[in-house]
């Protein structure tokens, strides 16, 4: 009898510690799991941070590369013309999504300038702003054969005006600073935008863009 239960005694002792070594077994796996997860994730995390930070690298660079392109071109282009480089080169960087527009790789038309002649114009989609809210149309648009012409025509543009008014933008070649000229483009009836001039001074003090200017 007594032989009996020092038996079972040893075999209840052995099944406690099969039970321990499996129940630490399980919790080790679950922690494995856990912690392998984890690590999983962060890495995962840590991958499309890197891929963030190097799309938007890639999207500075695009743009300091076509600003670095433009800028003595406009430097040179506004020279007696009273238009402020930098408001040049920010409305060529708003309007033609710095270079990247259809518009520009394809016809150097920084500036959206639309044209009637069928001989050296396209006809594209943009958006326009009308009675309050933007709206897709089809429009012939300018066709250049380099940004240095695309540029020169816009400094023209104001400095003769339009076929209709010779004194159409009065208002922004009489402006002194930045500000004020973006501020003078939705005055003199440039742009629909009504977040034109807001947009532009963004870009040039994003940029520095001022410091073409001088």
């Amino acid at each position: 009898m007594a032989r009996s239960r020092s038996r079972v005694k040893k075999t209840t002792l052995t099944l406690v510690k099969v039970f321990g070594v499996l129940l630490i077994l399980v919790v080790a796996f679950v922690c494995f799991r856990y912690y392998r997860r984890q690590a999983i994730n962060n890495e995962l995390i840590r991958q499309e941070q890197l891929a963030r930070e190097q799309a938007a690298a890639k999207e500075l660079k695009i743009k300091t590369d076509f600003i670095k392109k433009i800028g003595p071109i406009a430097q040179k282009a506004d020279q007696g013309f009273a238009l402020l480089p930098s408001i040049t080169i920010a409305q060529a960087c708003l309007e033609s999504n710095y270079g990247q527009s259809e518009l520009s790789q394809k016809y150097n038309n920084l500036f959206g300038v639309k044209s009637s002649d069928p001989n050296t114009s396209k006809t594209l989609s943009t958006k326009e702003y009308v009675n309050g809210k933007w709206i897709t149309v089809k429009a012939s648009f300018q066709i250049y054969d380099s940004y240095e012409s695309s540029i020169q025509a816009h400094a023209r543009l104001f400095q003769n005006g339009t076929t209709w008014n010779k004194d159409q933008y009065q208002h922004v070649l009489a402006a002194k600073d930045y500000k004020s000229q973006a501020k003078a483009l939705v005055t003199d009836g440039y742009a629909t935008d009504p977040d034109y001039a807001t947009k532009l001074i963004n870009l040039i003090e994003q940029f520095n863009l001022n410091k073409y200017d001088n």
